[in-house]
C-alpha cells in the first residue's frame, strides 16, 4: 500500500523511506560471544543482517574471502535502517533449544560433539529503510514492493527462510521533524545513549505515560545489537538499543528521527 512521497521540501528529493515486515517460522542470529556447546541468538533482527536480507532479495553476493566483507555490505552499507519487533511479548519472542550432534570422526576425536542452539520462534520484524536512487538501491525497491527476490533471504540459518507480504509494503510521506514540544512514540528500536551537544537535555522515558492506552502493559526492552562493523577488528559494532511502549522525553536532541504520514507516529533509522 503506497503512502506517498513528499520531501522534496527537506532536501529528500531523491529519497524514498518504505517498509516490509519480514518473518520466518524460525530465525537464529548468532551471538559471536557465546561458544560452541551452547550458541545464542540475537532477539532482535539487526542492521548486518537486514543488509545481507536485502543483498539476497537483489542477488548480491555474502562473505566469499575470509578478512573480507562481503559484496552486499560494500554495495549496500550507506542505507538507514529501522527494526521494530512485530507480534512479540515485551519486545521477546519465544526461544526454543535445539540440539544438534557432529558424528564426522575427523572433527570430534574423542567422541560425538554435541551442541545447542536457542532459536526463535516465529520472529517477525518491520524492517524501515532509507533507500537513495542508486543502481542496486532502485532494484531493491522495486523487489521490495514486487515481492521478489533474487535468492532466497533467510534468518539466520538457510533452513530459516523468510518472506514478506508483499501487502505489507509501504512507502512513507516523512519529513525531519524540527520541533518536539511534547513526549513521543518511537516505532523502532532507537538508541539508548544518545550522542548530545553541550547544554541540551538528556533523551529519556517518560515514566508517567504508558505510550499508547492504558489497556497496555508498559514495558522497556534492551538489547546490545551489532549496528555496523568494526573494519579494522573486522567484528560487529554494538550498541545499546531500547524498544518500548513509553513515550520518550526530549526527541527533539535524538538524531535520525523522522515523522511519519504526518501523524503521531516517529521512528530512528541508523
Amino acid at each position: 500500500m503506497k503512502e506517498g512521497i513528499t520531501s522534496t521540501d527537506i532536501g529528500y528529493d531523491s529519497m524514498k523511506l518504505v517498509s516490509i515486515d519480514l518473518q520466518s517460522d524460525f530465525g537464529f542470529f548468532r551471538k559471536p560471544e557465546t561458544n560452541n556447546t551452547l550458541n545464542v541468538s540475537y532477539n532482535v533482527l539487526h542492521k548486518p543482517a537486514v543488509l545481507g536480507l536485502m543483498g539476497a532479495i537483489i542477488g548480491l553476493k555474502g562473505y566469499q574471502t575470509k578478512g573480507e566483507l562481503p559484496e552486499y555490505y560494500e554495495k549496500l552499507k550507506d542505507i538507514s535502517v529501522g527494526i521494530a519487533p512485530l507480534d512479540h511479548d515485551n519486545g521477546n519472542f519465544t526461544k526454543t533449544p535445539i540440539k544438534y550432534s557432529n558424528t564426522v570422526g575427523y572433527a570430534n576425536k574423542d567422541g560425538n560433539f554435541l551442541t545447542e542452539e536457542l532459536t526463535l520462534v516465529a520472529p517477525k520484524y518491520r524492517v524501515f529503510l532509507m533507500l537513495d536512487d542508486s543502481e542496486e538501491q532502485k532494484q531493491l525497491l522495486e523487489n521490495l514492493e514486487g515481492g521478489k527476490s533474487e535468492f532466497i533471504p533467510y534468518f539466520g540459518k538457510n533452513e530459516f527462510s523468510a518472506w514478506w507480504d508483499r501487502d505489507s509494503f509501504k512507502i512513507y510521506e516523512f519529513k525531519v521533524p524540527e520541533n518536539i514540544n511534547e513526549s513521543i512514540k518511537i516505532d523502532t528500536m532507537f538508541l539508548k545513549n544518545q550522542r548530545l551537544k553541550d547544554n541540551v537535555e538528556q533523551v529519556e522515558l517518560d515514566f508517567l505515560s504508558a505510550g499508547r492506552d492504558d489497556s497496555e502493559p508498559c514495558f522497556m526492552y534492551f538489547e546490545r545489537l551489532p549496528v555496523d562493523f568494526n573494519l579494522e577488528l573486522m567484528q560487529y559494532q554494538l550498541e545499546e538499543m531500547v524498544f518500548s511502549n513509553y513515550l520518550i522525553k526530549n526527541a527533539q536532541n535524538m538524531a535520525n528521527i523522522y515523522q511519519l504520514n504526518k501523524q503521531d507516529r516517529y521512528v530512528q533509522l541508523f
